[in-house]
């Protein structure tokens, strides 16, 4: 059997900047092995599949070592595909993922895509001895969100000089942790790390702006703002916050397309 493959540098407006991510379209869904073997293989930081089913798409994302409940830079990736080669009247491609629920993105004229996303529930939690010891810096502030760990800093200085210890971090019981403070350029800046699913440091994680964003709108006291993830490659975010939903938006171009033999 062959299959239609993409890849896409999501969060950014050049080849080799942002986050890549493969795409996937299928007929019919995989066995859930299979897909796991496929993202294994393209040993990228996500895989994203979807099947359309009437007027939507459900999708699915898997990292190298497990499937995950929300991956932002690939569904912004399978936007982008199914834009570009499979919906090309289309302005808007909705999404239906069995762990998150209805996801949209909108395209505009001027490239940008913008993500409709749950806003993630934070609680602020006692700082943690082992994750501080693990991230290497006490944070001012500790939150705990669905999926992750949020760690908060003073300044973007402090971010850019975090040297985590990933072995420790492997050990905590969450998908990752996300490090942020005010930006100098932007209104904030983070990284995230997640090497429990094989992600020892994510590019740009728009999964974490579901996060990221309620915080800062309270901090900030306004509810759209600009963000970039301080990881080697870069991304650009606009994050807005609506609420019980974030719009995350950003842009992404074609790295490659293939087929490959399973």
């Amino acid at each position: 059997m062959r299959q239609r493959i993409y890849q896409i540098d999501a969060f950014t407006n050049q080849t080799f900047g942002g986050n890549p991510a493969a795409v996937c379209i299928l007929d019919s869904w995989l066995n859930p092995e299979l897909m796991q073997q496929i993202a294994q293989e393209n040993n990228l930081a996500e895989t994203a599949f979807a099947v359309k089913k009437d007027d939507l798409y459900e999708i699915r994302w898997f990292t190298p070592e497990v499937e995950v409940d929300l991956c932002g830079h690939a569904t912004l990736a399978a936007a982008f595909v199914l834009f570009h080669f499979y919906e090309l009247e289309k302005d808007t491609i909705q999404f239906y993922s069995s762990r998150s629920g209805n996801l949209t993105v909108n395209k505009a004229d001027n490239g940008w895509l913008t993500m409709d996303f749950p806003t993630d529930n934070l609680v602020a939690i006692q700082n943690i001895e082992e994750l501080d010891t693990a991230i290497g810096k006490a944070p001012v502030k500790t939150l705990k969100g669905k999926t992750d760990y949020m760690m908060v800093y003073s300044s973007q200085n402090e971010i850019e000089e975090i040297e985590p210890n990933h072995h420790l971090l492997a050990q905590l019981d969450v998908r990752g942790v996300i490090v942020t403070g005010p930006g100098d350029e932007v209104d904030f800046v983070s990284r995230f790390f997640a090497p429990a699913c094989g992600i020892p440091e994510d590019p740009v994680t728009g999964s974490a702006h579901t996060s990221l964003t309620p915080y800062w709108t309270e901090i900030l006291d306004k509810t759209k703002m600009t963000a970039k993830q301080l990881s080697k490659r870069g991304g650009d975010l606009v994050c807005e916050y609506l609420g019980e939903r974030v719009k995350i938006s950003g842009k992404a171009v074609l790295y490659l397309t293939g087929e490959i033999d399973i």
